[in-house]
């Protein structure tokens, strides 16, 4: 199934149910005096998570929820019921966006996380409010309020641990291959990849991450040009960045200035993407000596001045790429064990 990763809707709350205006008329009571309900409030539209979905690809074939009205109010003071809210489930990891102001209403990344994007206008009341000393049967009462409505983007960010960067070619299906279970497509030409790919990355038992392959980038991309842009956001959640890199480029560039190519893309795009740590990955080390590929990757980093682990490794062969998964984990180890303190420091 191809990613659907943003949509737009609309969304519409319940009005509210029109108060009552009635009168109290029972034998022996002369003057009963007004005794009409209020009308329910309207219900509410909710967006909630669920892992149940990894797609936004049903809002495909419905764009536009409403919730139910409020019901009138009636005599003997009897109020209307509320009408009843309506649910719509998205995937974990949505973004929820107004259309109109581009404000993000809110992220829903934990599986049950709910989020009010509409709400139901309150019912109206009856006439037993509007009795006074000097009007003792008013014959007035309020209508219910409307309930709100709003555009909506929902903007689908995958939840991976660690993101894959690159040109196309650069290897990175071939390495998300050969590290975990996924089989994103692999072929000799570029944009192979014309969706993002999830793989679980397991280096022992109960000790796994999550990989995300996203398709190559090339100059221009934050300004639209190739597929890589239109993905990008699935890469901002993550808390690690692996950059692949060809060791020595086939069609002869050079190695530094496509790193330096993709940093100027992720900065046009997201600043916050350039200050998440990042790796540098030597792909295709299988294409020379073992010694040549070690000498063509230290020059590289010379000329980068690169500070950041970087390992050679061949994802097609698979060779060093079990020492950068375990790096990986402990890397990942360390974040959240980090954050654990955090958060004990703060008293959460």
């Amino acid at each position: 199934m191809k990613l659907v990763d943003e949509v737009e809707i609309t969304v519409t709350a319940g009005n509210g149910g029109n108060g009552c205006v009635g009168f109290r008329r029972e034998k022996y009571i002369p003057l009963g005096g007004p005794d009409g309900g209020d009308g329910g409030n309207g219900g509410d539209v909710w967006l909630e998570a669920t892992r149940n979905l990894n797609t936004l690809v049903d809002f495909r074939h419905q764009r536009v929820f409403r919730a139910r009205r409020g019901e009138d109010g009636m005599g003997q003071q009897r109020y209307g019921k509320g009408g009843e809210d309506t649910v719509i489930m998205v995937p974990v990891g949505t973004q929820v966006m107004n259309i109109d102001t581009d404000e993000v209403i809110g992220d829903l990344v934990g599986d049950g996380d709910r989020l009010l994007v509409a709400r139901g206008g309150k019912g109206g009341l009856g006439n037993i409010h509007f009795k006074t000393s000097v009007n003792r049967a008013p014959r007035k009462a309020t209508s219910g309020d409307e309930g709100e409505q709003r555009g909506l983007r929902l903007e689908l960010k995958l939840l991976a641990d660690v993101g894959l960067l690159g040109f196309p070619n650069a290897g990175k299906s071939t390495l998300i291959r050969a590290v975990s279970a996924a089989t994103p497509k692999v072929a000799d030409y570029p944009f192979t990849t014309l969706y993002p790919n999830l793989g679980v990355v397991s280096v022992e038992p109960a000790r796994s991450f999550v990989i995300a392959d996203i398709p190559g980038l090339i100059e221009g991309a934050a300004d639209g040009a190739g597929l890589g842009a239109l993905f990008l956001r699935h890469i901002q959640r993550t808390g690690l960045l692996l950059h692949l890199v060809e060791v020595e480029p086939l069609d002869g560039s050079n190695a530094a200035d496509q790193v330096r190519a993709i940093e100027h893309e992720l900065e046009k795009f997201d600043a916050g993407l350039m200050a998440k740590p990042r790796w540098l990955l030597f792909n295709k080390a299988d294409l020379l000596p073992p010694e040549d590929a070690r000498a063509h990757a230290e020059r590289v980093v010379a000329e980068l001045g690169w500070s950041a682990p970087w390992f050679v490794v061949s994802g097609l062969a698979s060779e060093g790429t079990r020492e950068v998964m375990l790096r990986v984990q402990a890397f990942l180890d360390e974040q959240a064990r980090d954050a654990a303190d955090a958060a004990d420091a703060a008293g959460l």
